[in-house]
């Protein structure tokens, strides 16, 4: 039984309210039962200490942590097995990542990471302003080995609140089932809720009479790195008076940062989850300088991760939050370490791309694909479905392109449905708007 799992998975109050200093003391605590368990449990972790001459009962503060070189997504993908802390008996499911980044990576739960699962997103719908009289409609993927939806689902239910597992897409449907049904609040990924608007508007249907008040989005984007609505935000909040909270997680760590009402950052769960943010070099960063969001989990049984490098590129906020809680919260995603496009001598990240598109009326929808040239440099195409074929339309796009990037990439007209195709291939959870080719 791994020691590390103390939590009271039925309290009610968060630990992100204590002070700071009472936070650090019980992630203090928490770290070195998951070095004693990972010394003793883990084939991956002994030989990483015994590797780079890790004595583990030196690793008792928070600071000690820098002793201990970080984790890769490479290390998981070439030794998945390796992490595993637990017969496999024990195991109770079986979750992968995507695959965004290279091959996807199976992540195991016991009846304890399950139980954990459930209590993260507990607290991330009460920080987002859930309650037991809400009732939830999930417009996401709730199978094929994706925990988000699963996660969603458990914690909804722990909250005491109703749930509507109604899936991804079929914009009618969603409507259908918002009329019968009259759900509070909606999961979903702020792209398909412009589909939603897009067809409220088509088939004259009253927004803002409906039951609907909030939406947990998942998947991208939809607030700049001054927490200011992005173009993909402010298209929803234009149209329906819905108050939108960001979420931000990923399956390894089996963690979510999600917003309060106030929308300044997704709040760390410090009881569940220890943040760095690192530079290249594996030096850490102050606040307010982006850095590859870095974490060690807390209370995992079959997989825990120490130092575990995201890919994923944040700034960390540790200001004063009016919501009252003390821990850190983390800013939208600008970029993925190995997503950074070098194009034309200009240094790109896809949300930023995104968030281009998404302002332009000529395009309706995309994909951006990345891949390398016979001289091995970034070439970008951008496959657009666009508002109108008219002559005028394409010299709009290309012109604004090329004022906002400075540069031109290709661009390639495409119909609804090659773009269904590209952004929904078999294998695909959610949508895909970016396809990285390089080798």
């Amino acid at each position: 039984m791994n020691p590390n799992l103390n939590t009271n998975m039925n309290q009610r109050e968060e630990f992100s309210y204590r002070t700071r200093a009472e936070i650090k003391a019980m992630q203090e605590e928490k770290l070195v039962d998951l070095i004693k368990y990972l010394a003793a449990d883990s084939s991956f972790y002994r030989e990483h200490f015994k590797k780079h001459h890790i004595d583990p009962d030196r690793i008792q503060k928070l600071e000690d942590l820098s002793l201990i070189p970080p984790t890769h997504k490479e290390d998981l993908q070439k030794r998945n097995d390796d992490f595993l802390c637990v017969d496999r008996n024990r195991i109770i499911e079986y979750t992968s990542t995507s695959g965004t980044l290279g091959s996807p990576v199976t992540i195991a739960l016991t009846e304890a990471d399950l139980e954990r699962l459930a209590f993260n997103e507990y607290h991330s719908f009460l920080c987002a302003e859930g309650g037991p009289g809400d009732i939830y409609q999930l417009m996401l993927t709730l199978d094929r080995q994706f925990m988000a939806g699963m996660a969603y689902y458990s914690g909804i239910r722990k909250l005491g609140a109703g749930i509507i597992r109604l899936g991804p897409g079929v914009p009618s449907l969603q409507w259908e089932t918002i009329g019968r049904l009259k759900p509070t609040a909606i999961v979903a990924v702020p792209s398909f809720i412009l589909k939603l608007i897009q067809y409220a508007r088509e088939k004259q249907i009253d927004l803002n009479a409906c039951s609907v008040s909030k939406a947990i989005c998942i998947g991208e984007n939809i607030r700049q790195a001054d927490f200011s609505l992005n173009v993909l935000g402010k298209k929803i909040t234009e149209s329906w008076n819905i108050q939108l909270f960001s979420t931000y997680a990923s399956t390894e760590m089996q963690t979510a940062f999600t917003e309060c009402m106030h929308g300044r950052g997704g709040h760390q769960n410090a009881e569940l989850l220890i943040l760095e943010m690192l530079d290249e070099n594996n030096k850490p960063l102050s606040p307010g300088e982006p850095g590859e969001v870095t974490i060690t989990t807390l209370g995992v049984e079959a997989m825990p991760l120490l130092r575990y490098k995201t890919g994923d590129i944040c700034v960390l906020h540790d200001e004063p939050c009016p919501c009252g809680r003390n821990s850190v919260r983390l800013s939208p995603v600008v970029g993925r370490r190995k997503q950074m496009i070098k194009f034309k001598g200009t240094t790109l990240y896809p949300p930023a791309l995104f968030d281009l598109l998404n302002e332009m009326q000529e395009v309706k929808d995309y994909v951006i694909e990345v891949q390398s040239n016979e001289l091995g440099i970034d070439e970008v195409i951008l496959h657009l479905l666009p508002s109108n074929q008219a002559e005028e339309s394409d010299h709009k796009i290309r012109a604004y392109l090329q004022a906002r990037l400075r540069v031109s990439p290709h661009v390639r007209y495409v119909s609804r449905e090659d773009l269904q195709r590209m952004q929904f291939p078999e294998t695909s959870r959610k949508p895909i708007r970016f396809i990285d080719r390089r080798s």
